[in-house]
């Protein structure tokens, strides 16, 4: 991607001060899901790095991981699985705690959401601490699949998630670093 590109990409951000709580600054990327032509620009750069790597679904956090992590899929040729928030998948499932930079949560993953060996990207759209990705890690791999690494569309640099992924020996892949 060229350099105006992504210049486009990041001036596309709306950063929301004190959401959800006090003190944070979120990073809203509904700007960019709401123009095709960035969107399109986005989901190729967040295949791009992982396109001929085998990859066999896409496990992405909700909310807004999903928009972005079923697209992606689609682009690689995968299929795609939901990590959920506790209680709302229907089916059994495995469940992991984490902590993140403003409280903690728990995530879950079907039981079934891939077979054993699948070969997994993990997406979010944002990494911050990590905390979320570890989690995603720990379920993919409770539900038999093989992590090959992670994409985010949005990098906080500052927050340290990126060595905490990498020290697991993970590629990450980040579109737009902050």
């Amino acid at each position: 991607m060229t350099s105006p590109d992504l210049a486009t990409l990041h001036a596309a951000l709306r950063t929301v001060p004190d959401f959800p709580t006090p003190g944070i600054l979120f990073r809203d990327i509904t700007p960019i899901l709401g123009h095709p032509a960035l969107l399109d620009t986005a989901i190729r750069l967040l295949a791009a790095p992982f396109a001929g790597r085998g990859i066999t679904k896409v496990a992405a956090m909700e909310a807004r991981g999903f928009v972005l992590g079923a697209a992606l899929a689609r682009e690689l040729g995968a299929g795609f699985i939901p990590i959920r928030k506790k209680g709302k998948l229907p089916y059994d499932t495995h469940v992991a705690c984490y902590s993140l930079e403003y409280g903690s949560d728990a995530l879950e993953i079907h039981t079934d959401a891939c077979a054993p060996g699948a070969r997994v990207l993990i997406h979010d759209d944002v990494i911050a601490t990590g905390g979320t990705a570890l989690a995603a890690l720990q379920l993919v791999q409770s539900a038999g699949g093989t992590v090959v690494g992670y994409s985010f569309l949005i990098e906080l640099a500052a927050m340290g998630g990126r060595a905490a992924l990498e020290a697991g020996g993970y590629p990450v892949n980040s579109v737009l670093a902050l």
